[in-house]
């Protein structure tokens, strides 16, 4: 039988190896923000940023100079590692760049897309700052599922909520177009049909099903139908539709209006 384990063992350097080890380390960071200033100024002055190949040649020169000769103290090794650190560093904040130029090209078609083909758009107001806040809280009063909440708050903020609404706000203005941001309250747990309103209609995150009339949808497009209709009904009481109102004001907006309604239909 073939088996595999793994151990730790704990080194135990005495005084001499311990002070060489801090200085080693502090090479290797001296040597990451000399490299890295150097990239910096290269890119100001818009030169092209030095390869792995050609940052491991001014180490060698940095090991032989005048200014820094106490880096031939240091084993090479360590410090090579270093720059690949520093390189693998740039890679990663390519392919994040790379990423957010993705998203915003795919935020810029779909406003488009929508601002060219609908007269009136409405929207939920989303508080993407408030949603996406830290759950860490205090040393007095630590905070819960901190690293759940840190998911799903990044998650948020991929989606680029906020972005979308900017881009269609002024991409509708220019068509002569008009968004309509309402109050994200209850949009999903309200149903269409009966207009029964209660948490237990919507038990999954995709399904709804209401728990008086039995109608069934998918939690998103029940959603969205609400979030039309409270637009529609702004913009029918004349409501200033720049910013959302919460639901009570709305609701009192579409009583007021529904005596006017009703005596210009008499008449």
């Amino acid at each position: 039988m073939q088996r595999l384990q793994a151990f730790r063992c704990e080194l135990r350097p005495n005084g001499q190896q311990q002070r060489d080890m801090r200085r080693f380390a502090g090479a290797c960071w001296f040597v990451f923000n000399k490299a890295l200033a150097l990239q910096k100024e290269r890119y100001e002055q818009g030169q092209k940023k030095l390869g792995y190949a050609g940052l491991c040649k001014r180490l060698t020169e940095w090991r032989g100079g005048l200014e820094t000769p106490w880096l031939k103290d240091a084993p090479v090794q360590p410090l090579q590692q270093t720059l690949k650190d520093l390189e693998r560093a740039y890679k990663v904040q390519r392919l994040h760049t790379r990423i957010a130029h993705c998203r915003k090209d795919d935020l810029h078609k779909a406003t488009t897309t929508i601002s060219q083909n609908h007269a009136m758009v409405c929207i939920e107001d989303l508080q993407v700052r408030n949603m996406s806040k830290s759950a860490a809280g205090t040393a007095d009063a630590p905070g819960k599922n901190v690293r759940a909440k840190s998911g799903l708050n990044q998650a948020i903020l991929d989606q680029g909520g906020f972005e979308f609404r900017r881009q269609l706000e002024y991409k509708l203005a220019w068509s002569g177009a008009t968004l309509i941001a309402v109050p994200p309250h209850n949009t999903s747990r309200t149903c269409p049909c009966c207009g029964h309103v209660s948490k237990d209609n919507r038990k999954t995150q995709a399904h709804f099903q209401c728990v008086q009339c039995g109608h069934e949808d998918n939690a998103d497009v029940v959603g969205a139908i609400h979030v039309l209709r409270a637009g529609q009904a702004r913009l029918a009481c004349g409501e200033d539709v720049s910013r959302a109102k919460s639901a009570k004001a709305l609701r009192a907006a579409s009583v007021k209006q529904e005596p006017a309604e009703v005596s210009q239909a008499e008449a």
